[in-house]
């Protein structure tokens, strides 16, 4: 392509020839520039648009801003919300724990354990060596939700166990209570033997249905077992005579009572006194005569009386 140059100076003229290469670099520039051109024009007019139009800017300030407010309010209910079940469940495995303090201390008395040997009211005893710092993570909230739930399954599983062993231990000291064991005083030396015997009034061989106990006239008769009184009254060779009940076949008799201090149908514990020693009956002297019965059949009362030792 040539191009024909003229000049002011002296009316000349001049040929400038472009081959294909410059022709390439001359149209491409072009296309290039025209863009260009374009945006930045429309930038300088957008900017005093603007510029020229202040609302506009305040109005674009005020939406980001809200849009800003907004993503606070969102984070800082979400972080409200997750507290709030944090405290939910804090709350109740709070609650887990005391009743298994309680539970625990219960069956502390129950076992008869020693108060130093396992104290509910002390934190267990832990410890070990510091682990790398580094190497550890802090829990996010939603590992941290699981934990509170694995804990709390936890509890109520040990809770169940512990109850099932409170009804054991209960269940245990109950019949320990009911089966006749120790003597039915606590002054006072035996003074008659259960089996055959020579008889005290008649001088022939007679079986002697339970133990004698002699003491002090007036001394305390006591129950060795707990159980319900199903007699209180005079019998004929027992004089006064309180008999118990104590289930599972087994009954207790206290005779020659001077003085009786229950009724029938009253519920009576181990070791509450039921009469006062006396002579009334077939007897020689201050005494009580006790027999163990089970099933309606006089055993040997030695067997309970040393149960107790």
């Amino acid at each position: 392509m040539n191009i024909v140059i003229m000049t002011r100076k002296k009316g000349c003229s001049g040929l400038l020839t472009l081959n294909r290469r410059w022709i390439t670099i001359v149209t491409l520039s072009v296309f290039i520039a025209l863009p260009v051109s374009f945006l930045i024009l429309g930038y300088q007019m957008g900017l005093s648009h603007m510029i020229s139009n202040p609302d506009d800017l305040t109005l674009a300030m005020q939406a980001e801003m809200d849009s800003q407010r907004l993503t606070l309010s969102e984070a800082t209910r979400t972080a409200k919300d997750n507290m709030d079940a944090l405290a939910l469940r804090l709350g109740k495995l709070q609650a887990h724990v005391i009743r298994l303090d309680a539970l625990g201390q219960r069956l502390t008395t129950m076992a008869k354990l020693d108060k130093g040997e396992f104290d509910f009211n002390r934190p267990p005893a832990q410890g070990g060596p510091l682990s790398n710092t580094e190497a550890a993570k802090s829990i996010d909230v939603p590992d941290f939700m699981k934990s509170l739930e694995d804990l709390s399954a936890q509890l109520d599983d040990r809770s169940q166990q512990l109850e099932v062993l409170e009804d054991m231990l209960m269940t245990r000291n109950l019949q320990s209570e009911v089966v006749p064991a120790g003597r039915p005083i606590t002054k006072g030396w035996l003074s008659s033997y259960f089996g055959m015997r020579t008889d005290p009034f008649t001088g022939r061989r007679a079986l002697h249905s339970g133990i004698d106990f002699a003491g002090k006239m007036g001394s305390d008769v006591i129950s060795v077992a707990a159980g319900v009184v199903t007699f209180a009254g005079w019998r004929s060779g027992y004089g006064n005579l309180v008999e118990v009940n104590h289930g599972k076949g087994y009954s207790t008799r206290y005779g020659h009572n001077s003085k009786i201090l229950v009724k029938v149908g009253q519920t009576v514990k181990k070791g509450q006194v039921l009469s006062k020693m006396g002579t009334t009956g077939r007897s020689t002297g201050p005494h009580v005569h006790f027999e163990v019965l089970y099933n309606g059949h006089a055993v040997d009362p030695k067997k309970y009386i040393q149960a107790s030792r």
